[in-house]
């Protein structure tokens, strides 16, 4: 019964998180790029005092879904998606790296090549500008080059690349603002073999079906604890009874 008691409360609870995880992964289904989490449950037994029957249950972060989205396009200059493995190389506010899918682009004030949400987009040598009245193209290799619209025919410059990377699957870890860093920090060699399509984006990879059933089966798994915590206080109740009654 002890055993019943702190498994089903821990599990609740716990279910209660992934339920939440599964949430945040279908809130972001329509997110470009985005990545979805995966969860799991594991055991751990109570450490100090205590009986040893004692044991919790705990949601465990396994990791995310690699996977690839689907590729959508949108016939848009600054969109691009990753095909294959890699990422994009972005700057965060604090100077530091991070790595993304999102290829949703669009310039500052100042020409700076930035995400969707305002972070400056890595170069090889860092930054990119793109200068105003021009029309960009994008190469599979992340390659800018802009033509001067008020020259015509005007001549074809290139202005950068986009700095594109591989670091291992393993070493990369979700941060809190929902992108990718290396475990240690440090930033990725740009890998030239990453190749980008131009004029499309990839879509999140959370499968809405498969989420629903999932958050389905886990309301069914929170009744299940319930009722073992209340088939525990029963059960105790009972004991009680015949105790007195002794």
């Amino acid at each position: 019964m002890d055993r019943m008691i702190y498994t089903a409360m821990t599990g609740a609870k716990h279910i209660l998180e992934q339920q939440a995880t599964t949430a945040h992964n279908l809130a972001n289904a329509t997110s470009t790029g985005f990545k979805s989490q995966i969860d799991s449950f594991r055991a751990v037994p109570v450490i100090g005092a205590g009986l040893p029957t004692r044991a919790f249950v705990v949601d465990a972060t396994t990791g995310s879904d690699f996977n690839s989205g689907a590729i959508q396009a949108t016939n848009r200059d600054l969109d691009i998606s990753v095909k294959g493995e890699g990422w994009i190389a972005i700057q965060r506010a604090d100077g530091s790296e991070a790595y993304t899918r999102n290829g949703s682009l669009k310039t500052s004030q100042n020409g700076v090549l930035q995400t969707s949400n305002g972070l400056t987009v890595m170069g090889d040598g860092g930054p990119i500008t793109i200068p105003p009245d021009v029309t960009v193209s994008i190469g599979k290799d992340g390659t800018i080059s802009t033509v001067n619209n008020l020259i015509l025919p005007g001549p074809s410059n290139i202005i950068g690349r986009i700095k594109l990377v591989n670091p291992p699957l393993t070493d990369l870890v979700r941060t809190e603002d929902g992108l990718f860093a290396t475990k240690n920090g440090l930033p990725a060699i740009a890998d030239a073999r990453i190749s980008v399509v131009q004029g499309a984006l990839e879509s999140s990879n959370v499968n809405v079906v498969e989420a629903m059933v999932r958050m389905i089966s886990l309301a069914r798994q929170f009744e299940t604890q319930m009722k073992l915590i209340n088939t525990a206080e029963n059960n105790a109740n009972k004991a009680s009874q015949l105790l007195n009654l002794s």
